[in-house]
C-alpha cells in the first residue's frame, strides 16, 4: 500500500507532519497513518523527552519556553533532514517559530492540520507532562492558543482535516481520521500530477 499512496506527484516520498492544537489526536492518528503508509512514526514531544531525559513540562519549568522552542526546532530539522520519510506528530506550538514554518513548507514535506474547534478539543484534553501550557481552564487556554496560531497552521497546511465530525459520529474515529489523512495525500498527489 505504501508504494501506491506514499509518493508525491514527482514520485518522491515525502515526510508527513501532523500539526494542530492539543486534543486533536496527532499522536494516535499519526501512529495509524504511519502503519497505513508503512513508515516509521515519531511523536516529537516524546522524542525530545527521550533524547534529553526531560519532559516538555520540565523543559518549560527549568529553562523556559524560548529554550524549549529552540530544542523543538532543532529536533524538527533533524527528523525532516533524515533520508527515510517519516510520519511526525508535532507539539501544538511547533508553528510558532518562523524557521519551523519554513521547514514545514519545504518541497519534501506534506503537512496535515488536524483542525478542531477549541471548545471541542477542550472536552478531549487533560493536563499531561507534554502539555505545560494547558492551564486550569482548558477551553480558555485552547481558545487563546487557537487565536494566536490559526494563521500559522493555515500557512503550513497542505491538507486540513476537521476532526470533530469523526469523533462525534464514528465508532472508531481515529481509524477513520487516519484513513482521511491518507486519502488526502492521495487526492493532493493526484491533483498536482494532473
Amino acid at each position: 500500500m505504501a508504494e501506491s499512496t506514499d509518493p508525491d506527484a514527482s514520485g518522491r516520498s515525502r515526510h508527513l507532519v501532523l500539526v494542530g492544537l492539543m486534543g486533536a489526536g496527532k499522536t494516535t492518528i499519526g501512529r495509524r497513518v504511519a502503519a497505513l503508509l508503512d513508515r516509521p512514526f515519531v511523536d516529537a514531544d516524546d522524542e525530545l523527552a527521550e533524547r534529553s531525559g526531560r519532559s516538555v513540562r520540565e523543559w518549560f519549568e527549568e529553562d523556559g519556553e524560548p529554550i524549549f522552542r529552540k530544542a523543538e526546532a532543532e529536533l524538527l530539522h533533524t527528523l525532516l533532514d533524515a533520508a527515510e520519510p517519516v510520519v511526525v506528530a508535532t507539539g501544538g506550538g511547533v508553528v510558532i517559530a518562523e524557521e519551523n514554518r519554513r521547514r514545514l513548507t519545504a518541497d519534501d514535506v506534506t503537512v496535515v492540520w488536524l483542525h478542531g474547534e477549541p471548545a471541542f478539543l477542550a472536552s478531549r484534553t487533560k493536563p499531561k507532562e507534554h502539555r505545560p501550557l494547558l492551564a486550569d481552564d482548558p477551553r480558555e487556554t485552547l481558545q487563546r492558543l487557537f487565536a494566536e496560531r490559526e494563521h500559522w497552521y493555515r500557512e503550513v497546511a497542505d491538507i486540513v482535516i476537521d476532526v470533530q465530525p469523526a469523533f462525534l459520529t464514528e465508532s472508531k474515529p481515529k481509524d477513520r481520521l487516519a484513513e482521511e489523512v491518507v486519502a488526502g495525500i492521495v487526492h493532493r498527489r493526484d491533483r498536482t500530477s494532473s
